[in-house]
């Protein structure tokens, strides 16, 4: 079996996992497993704003049983740890706090691990699953679904992201005042995306990044199925660091399909120099015939484009 097979086996895990019973945090009685507990203590709590609120400015995780819930939280203070009983088996689907997301982070730090977050939608076109207003975020084995956007974030730049073996599919739009991307980080220190997959896209770009310093590998962006879609990889300030060992594949459905990575196409906040682009895989879906740029740069820095397997039609390099 190929990497990239791997890959994709590995990434639609979650999409296989057993439906879960639902729950409202209205409910307070019958026979449900208890929806959320704090491990440390291993009291219980119905609503997720009180388990995270019983944390508070500590360290703690929450652990969530295998539920859909209609339920959402706002983190002020502390470390805290959102963990999946059994990954994928917890939903967290269609309810934002505050107009923003199902978590709205603005701790010391956050964790999220195995959670499933699907239909987010708000008024102003950007609901989310997740919303990192400050602090480290680290993400592993989630799914980002059927939503405005997946992740958004504020700027943090002492902050670090970091997203593994998670899926996002079916995220973004270009309807509200601005678009939305399946991800959009703002000005972060650093941003690192492993071994996660980037699916059918309704909207903006699969991952936007204004952070300094960016490591995206061995990740897939299937873009077959994608609608109105833009750039694969947006680096709208520039950035320094790797995009390597990715597969990438180009759908009909483009609102731009100039190219699949673009640096410095808004501004030119951070340098882009030694930004290496090496060991990536990418091509047109079945029966698109057209002519795109795998890099588009608007920096003028001194990029480092290594070896990239390239299909019909795509030009290994443009400057704008």
């Amino acid at each position: 079996m190929t990497r990239f097979a791997r890959l994709a086996l590995a990434s639609t895990a979650l999409l296989c996992t057993a439906l879960p019973a639902s729950f409202s945090s209205a409910q307070s009685g019958g026979a449900q497993p208890a929806p959320y507990t704090v491990a440390e203590t291993g009291r219980s709590y119905t609503r997720l704003q009180d388990a995270v609120d019983a944390i508070g400015n500590g360290r703690g995780t929450i652990r969530f049983a295998s539920l859909r819930f209609a339920d959402c939280a706002v983190q002020t203070g502390g470390d805290v740890t959102y963990e999946a009983a059994v990954p994928g088996q917890s939903v967290l689907d269609g309810t934002i706090c505050e107009g923003k997301g199902a978590l709205v982070l603005r701790g010391h730090s956050a964790r999220v691990e195995g959670l499933v977050f699907a239909n987010m939608h708000a008024p102003e076109r950007n609901g989310v699953g997740i919303r990192l207003e400050h602090g480290d975020l680290a993400i592993s084995q989630s799914w980002f679904r059927d939503s405005d956007q997946g992740i958004l974030t504020a700027n943090d730049p002492a902050g670090t992201i970091t997203i593994d073996k998670s899926t996002f599919t079916r995220l973004g739009t270009c309807d509200g005042p601005g678009c939305a991307h399946s991800i959009y980080i703002g000005d972060y220190g650093a941003l690192t995306v492993t071994r996660s997959r980037f699916e059918a896209g309704t909207g903006g770009h699969y991952a936007k990044s204004r952070a300094a310093r960016v490591a995206i590998l061995n990740c897939s962006f299937d873009d077959t199925h994608g609608r109105g879609t833009n750039y694969m990889i947006d680096l709208p300030e520039g950035a320094t660091g790797r995009i390597a060992g990715n597969w990438f594949v180009q759908g009909r459905d483009k609102e731009n399909y100039s190219a699949f990575i673009a640096v410095a196409a808004e501004h030119h906040s951070h340098s882009a120099d030694g930004l290496t682009i090496e060991d990536n895989n990418a091509r047109f879906a079945p029966g698109v015939d057209r002519r795109s740029a795998f890099v588009a740069d608007w920096s003028g820095d001194a990029l480092k484009i290594g070896a990239n397997v390239l299909g019909p039609g795509l030009v290994r390099f443009e400057e704008r």
